[in-house]
């Protein structure tokens, strides 16, 4: 049976690390701050099917039963960055905070090109992430995208961005996507949640 993420989310009782075998510490895909984080995997003989995660200092430790394939472990780490990185990113952001982000994200993959009149936060798109209008340069986000990792409310913002430059969807518009390096996984990401909320509720997995 596949490991499920733990319902205790990054939270680990610190008695419980000293059972956990420490596996290697490698660069990890997700960039903190202005720095990378090292990656732990810790594989442990008593857990059977959760896995969790935390912090501790430029480390993220993951926690995998011992049993797990490498291949296994490979999806867990990437599942898991993207959950700690969600539940850090739980703070709004305002509408100035995300107008600065998209000043930003302009000046980084567009050449500063794309300029809105006004970026915010709305409630009333619940079948689509983001929404632009050109002839008025404003930028509308999804409140469903908050609390998302910050790389996929980037993509979403860099999208709008440059819809600004490029009304369609055609070649154009996507090359110009094609300079932000996380668009394949920030796509994947919002299709997978997508696919989950047309699934059936399922109870969460139990606790060790």
């Amino acid at each position: 049976m596949p490991a499920e993420p733990s319902p205790r989310g990054s939270g680990e009782t610190p008695l419980r690390r000293a059972a956990d075998t420490p596996r290697r510490a490698a660069p990890s895909p997700q960039s903190r701050g202005s720095g990378t984080s090292a990656v732990e995997v810790r594989r442990s003989s008593r857990r059977r099917r959760t896995v969790s995660a935390y912090r501790d200092g430029d480390r993220t430790i993951v926690l995998i039963p011992a049993r797990m394939s490498a291949a296994e472990e490979q999806r867990w780490v990437t599942v898991m960055l993207d959950k700690l990185a969600a539940q850090e990113s739980k703070r709004m952001l305002g509408d100035g905070e995300l107008a600065e982000r998209a000043e930003r994200l302009s000046d980084q993959f567009l050449d500063g090109r794309a300029r809105p009149a006004s970026v915010r936060w709305v409630t009333n798109q619940n079948t689509r992430w983001g929404s632009c209008t050109p002839a008025e340069g404003s930028i509308r986000l999804s409140h469903r995208l908050q609390g998302m990792p910050e790389y996929v409310i980037d993509y979403v913002l860099l999208h709008e961005l440059a819809h600004l430059l490029v009304p369609g969807h055609g070649p154009r518009f996507w090359r110009l996507l094609e300079t932000y390096p996380r668009t394949e996984r920030a796509r994947g990401y919002l299709e997978g949640v997508v696919a989950a909320d047309r699934l059936p509720h399922l109870p969460a997995a139990r606790s060790e």
